[in-house]
């Protein structure tokens, strides 16, 4: 069977954090030619990643939905590059989400579709998804929440047209993968300082394999998952967070656990160490642990 995936609605419960953000600078005429651009950029990049980091420890939902924006909203973004001359390289990004609140209930909608050549004209990209998440708020500790995911690789197929006969037959990867879960989830504490929430669902994954020479095989799992997000302030500059996530299938048996610990020494200064353990039990080495170090100073 294929490693069944399962996402849960919970994100990272940590209190709202200061992070100054980095100033924008203008470049002088000529930096396109003579490399400072790309240099910019890579700059502009690593320090989105840090902000992205800390934004995603934070979580709107951790002492309910009180504050939640209510009404229809969203967001929709287009990139497009295309060359010519030493290459004929394209690529096409169009992405959106909207959502949708209405007093306990919540729910979006997120699109993305990607399209790319490489320099020879060839496809190598082609992939559409599309995401579903809702929540509905019985009081302020009991809710349910609803999940889905649906993503199509256009390249499956296609691939074989061009990498050989030698190729296509060992091409096994997947062409289309479903997934719909739910589950209910309740608040244990919900105070100022200490915020526990846990949430438990069953959900169901549809995978199908492309091979062009080959019959298409087609897999339905189910697996049960079982998440927890815990939050603790111990003062105005330190709080901590523990997420933790079970998931048991037919495939295989997978948890994660991430600690943190957040600091913000003033308006200017946050920093967020994170030990992460990962476990899957159909792996030779089962476990694998990552630590991460983020740092914001501006001035």
């Amino acid at each position: 069977m294929k490693k069944l995936v399962l996402l849960t609605s919970a994100t990272a419960i940590v209190a709202a954090l200061s992070v100054p953000a980095f100033a924008q600078t203008e470049l002088a005429a000529g930096a396109n030619a003579t490399g400072v651009g790309a240099v910019d950029d890579t700059i502009t990049d690593i320090e989105d990643a840090v902000i992205d980091d800390f934004d995603r420890s934070r979580d709107a939902d951790r002492f309910g939905p009180a504050d939640r924006r209510q009404g229809l909203f969203g967001s929709m973004a287009l990139s497009y590059s295309g060359s010519t001359g030493n290459s004929e390289a394209q690529d096409l990004g169009i992405a959106g989400r909207v959502s949708y609140n209405q007093g306990p209930f919540a729910q979006s909608v997120g699109l993305a579709i990607e399209f790319g050549e490489n320099d020879s004209g060839d496809k190598d990209k082609e992939e559409v998804s599309a995401i579903y998440d809702a929540q509905y708020y019985f009081n302020d500790r009991f809710y349910a929440f609803a999940l889905g995911r649906f993503s199509v690789d256009g390249l499956v197929d296609g691939v074989a047209d061009y990498a050989g006969d030698d190729v296509a037959e060992e091409l096994t990867d997947l062409r289309r993968d479903g997934f719909l879960g739910f589950g209910p989830g309740y608040r244990i504490i919900n105070t100022d300082n200490t915020a526990w929430r846990v949430q438990a669902g069953i959900g169901v994954r549809y995978t199908q394999t492309g091979q062009q020479y080959i019959d298409d095989e087609s897999d339905t799992d189910t697996g049960y998952i079982v998440s927890s997000r815990l939050y603790h302030r111990f003062n105005d500059m330190v709080f901590i967070t523990n997420d933790t996530d079970y998931l048991t299938s037919d495939a295989n048996d997978v948890a994660t656990n991430q600690f943190g610990v957040n600091f913000r020494m003033s308006e200017q200064l946050a920093t967020k160490v994170s030990y992460t353990t990962e476990y899957q039990s159909d792996r030779d080495i089962r476990t694998d642990n990552t630590l991460g170090v983020s740092l914001v100073y501006g001035f």
